[in-house]
């Protein structure tokens, strides 16, 4: 039931109910208006030929904006030549997406444009994602954005549908749950760690149907692209979506964004943005308390991103069903730790970890080092823009000196429908947010782990502390 104007509201209180058309009604859900919808080539083919078939247009092409990302291969290619995809399926997609733009009247980041990369990595990038905003996109990882302080949740292919053609969603009013964070993260430790942590914490179920809010002073000290990170991962313990509260962070990173207002036009959202906070005394429905100066690098032994623990301490002796099929994938034993385990294949990237200050923190440990006998490293940044700001920092020399392949913008291995994957029974250090069984291909074993890690253990040809690597390298 939503609060009476009376009472205390939460940030999500807030967000929702700004943009709520229509209120629930018994069997009915509500009606949410979308302010930001963002596509893709994969999930979008079947809700544009639903509008063909219903004889309808898009209602907003000016709040829809298109990206490939997912079907793209990143292999580097010659300027001016065209990409040579995985299959003809992927190529398809890819011109199914590029016809419905042209015949719809909206703007897609294509392979000519600067500013084509990875969704959730864009829209910010651009200042499209902003805060107090409703964005959908047909995509589990939207909520990404939610670090801005919006309300951004995936949506299933019937519904791209439905928001192309109304500008508007079918929902139901989630619960809420704030994840305090105290204290500081440890030298050493990443927002990825902390993600992962609060998973573990959590449970992959422990969130499903609640919108979180990441609150507290450690949450508050992370930049806009550690906060990224964390709400990225919202979806890996069922939440409907992440949220953090704008503030001065989040005010620096759009002020001067292309897509952004301007001038007076930004200072008066500035203030309206700044009422975009949970009032004291709001109610949640639930409350989870994490200490982040208790933290270690953490990495998955499972096949679920909540099967994680600190990279310096055992796997969970006592295991259930779930977790004793996943080791038995894995390769690992119950009680093991996982420091040393042989390492095939190393991949920096996805949504969830190939933004620029990624990179970085990956290109520290690995300066003046090489890439393990045996081990393959592929590092792709999450846009065109991020591709450039690296190599003019002298980025991609560090990888390609170590060894590592450096790629063109996209997906990649995180869902390795691209031409990215690995090998049946290959064990991958990745970036990204997924360890399913066979996420990464038929076979593959996949650890979660923060660029740090992945670079160490791409180093050290095996799982490894990143924290002696940084402390000797002065990354720490």
């Amino acid at each position: 039931m939503a609060p009476r104007p009376s009472e205390p509201k939460t940030l999500f209180d807030k967000v929702w109910e700004a943009h709520l058309a229509l209120p629930e009604t018994g069997e009915n859900p509500g009606l949410l208006y979308v302010d930001l919808h963002l596509v893709h080539e994969v999930t979008s083919p079947q809700a544009f030929a639903e509008l063909a078939a219903r004889g309808l247009t898009v209602r907003r092409p000016d709040r829809t904006f298109a990206t490939m990302d997912h079907s793209t291969p990143t292999t580097p290619r010659p300027f001016g030549a065209r990409p040579v995809y995985s299959s003809p399926a992927t190529k398809k997609q890819v011109e199914t997406l590029e016809e419905n733009c042209r015949r719809h009247g909206i703007e897609l980041f294509g392979w000519d444009s600067p500013d084509r990369g990875i969704v959730h990595v864009i829209g910010p990038e651009l200042g499209l994602t902003r805060p107090g905003m409703t964005i959908v996109c047909g995509d589990s990882h939207t909520s990404t954005h939610g670090a801005f302080g919006a309300l951004a949740f995936g949506i299933g292919t019937t519904e791209v549908g439905h928001v192309l053609a109304t500008q508007c969603v079918l929902q139901r009013r989630p619960k809420t749950m704030r994840v305090n964070v105290e204290g500081r993260l440890p030298v050493g430790v990443t927002a990825k760690d902390l993600a992962l942590a609060i998973i573990a914490e959590v449970g992959a179920g422990g969130a499903a149907g609640h919108a979180v809010e990441y609150a507290g002073p450690a949450i508050a000290a992370l930049s806009m692209e550690e906060r990224m990170t964390v709400c990225n991962m919202s979806i890996e313990m069922g939440a409907r979506a992440g949220m953090i509260a704008p503030d001065e962070t989040t005010f620096a990173f759009l002020r001067g964004r292309d897509r952004a207002p301007k001038g007076a036009a930004f200072e008066a959202e500035v203030a309206r943005w700044r009422t975009l906070k949970t009032d004291p005394g709001a109610a949640f429905d639930a409350e989870v308390t994490i200490n982040a100066s208790r933290l270690s690098p953490m990495i998955t032994w499972g096949a679920s991103p909540d099967m994680a623990a600190p990279i310096d301490q055992p796997t969970p002796a006592v295991t259930g069903p779930d977790a004793d099929k996943a080791l038995r994938y894995m390769g690992f034993k119950p009680g093991e730790t996982l420091l040393g385990e042989t390492v095939h294949t190393v991949f920096i990237g996805s949504c969830t970890n190939s933004r620029l200050s990624d990179l970085r923190q990956a290109a520290a440990v690995m300066a003046g080092r090489h890439v393990g006998p045996g081990v393959r490293m592929i590092v792709v940044p999450g846009s065109e823009r991020i591709k450039k700001a690296a190599e003019a920092e002298g980025l991609d020399a560090v990888f390609r000196t170590a060894g590592a392949e450096w790629r063109e913008p996209g997906c990649s291995m995180c869902i390795a429908m691209n031409g990215d994957m690995g090998r049946p029974g290959e064990l991958v250090v990745s970036t990204s947010n997924r360890n399913f069984a066979g996420r990464q291909g038929p076979g593959v074993r996949t650890v979660l782990a923060s660029p740090a890690t992945a670079a160490a253990s791409a180093v050290a040809g095996a799982i490894a502390d990143p924290r002696r690597l940084m402390e000797m390298c002065g990354a720490a």
